[in-house]
């Protein structure tokens, strides 16, 4: 493993990085390192100079991450920060960083009069977050839009990516491996005109229905066909039901949220107990979309 003072780099290294700071849901154990890069450039020297046998894991804003108390080996790259640019490249296509807040990337495609965009104002997290999971929300899927990618790989290396190169289905997107999306251009349809009164009154949807104060990491389970995951898991009579710190929304069974002392495993087992109890309610499997890492605490 490489310590700042062994590279060129320009961006931040820590040790020891406690996950929980990190993640929506603010529970998490550290990471063995935790590096934030300054600039591509300097993201790029810093994979060519890490040690191959490191494992690496990309982090955006933690928004749909569930870290288990004991961390995660290796070291975890934090950069969406410098993953912000935005910007319109023709009439009706959009390069986006993948940390810009998708958001952002609503409101502003609104401002460009570019649609359908207002879907992405329903998406918790950053663009490269939603590439990694087909994200989507109210009717729209974020892989419906892209027309390329840019990646770059363990190795620091950036490829130029379309998106016949990758197997994109419903909350699941499989492609090259060991490589990470750093950008996206999106195609929107010169024969849709957004409205910002729509994502308004979209959001506001979500602020009345989403207990969105509260830690949690958005929506846990995948909507089966034909049904809603909150619905069977309300049906289920779990709304309320909590282990240790973790808790089924009142306001919204498929969101779990934390009371203030949760951990990653109250929260884990509270996932596996509402799959298990919907099974025998439902005779449905719930399958959680929310991305679940890291080492359990010995």
């Amino acid at each position: 493993m490489m310590t700042a003072e062994q590279t060129d780099v320009h961006g931040e290294l820590r040790t020891n990085e406690p996950m929980s700071k990190h993640t929506s849901w603010r529970v998490g154990g550290p990471a063995d390192s935790f590096f934030v890069p300054a600039s591509i450039d300097d993201l790029s020297l810093f994979l060519q100079e890490l040690d191959p046998s490191v494992p690496v894991f990309w982090f955006g804003v933690g928004s749909n991450l569930l870290v288990r108390d004991g961390g995660i080996r290796g070291v975890v790259i934090a950069a969406a920060r410098i993953l912000r640019n935005l910007e319109k490249v023709d009439h009706y296509v959009v390069r986006a960083g993948s940390g810009v807040p998708c958001t952002q990337l609503a409101r502003q495609c609104i401002r460009w009069e570019l649609g359908p965009s207002e879907f992405f104002g329903g998406i918790p997290g950053t663009v490269g977050g939603a590439l990694a999971m087909n994200a989507g929300a109210h009717g729209g899927e974020t892989w419906e839009r892209v027309e390329s990618v840019r990646t770059i790989d363990r190795c620091g290396e950036i490829h130029e990516r379309a998106p016949r190169e990758y197997s994109v289905a419903y909350r699941s997107v499989t492609g090259p491996t060991n490589e990470w999306f750093i950008e996206a251009m999106f195609r929107f349809d010169p024969q849709v005109t957004p409205s910002m009164d729509t994502l308004n009154s979209m959001l506001e949807r979500r602020k009345a229905t989403q207990p969105l104060g509260l830690p949690s990491c958005g929506s846990v389970f995948r909507n089966p066909r034909g049904d809603h995951a909150a619905r069977l898991i309300d049906a289920a009579g779990l709304k309320g039901y909590s282990i240790g710190g973790a808790e089924v929304s009142e306001k919204h069974a498929n969101f779990i949220i934390n009371k203030g002392n949760a951990t990653a495993t109250d929260v884990e087992e509270l996932i596996e107990h509402v799959r298990q109890t919907v099974i025998e309610a439902h005779g449905i499997e719930l399958v959680h979309e929310v991305r679940i890492v890291g080492e359990v605490a010995q």
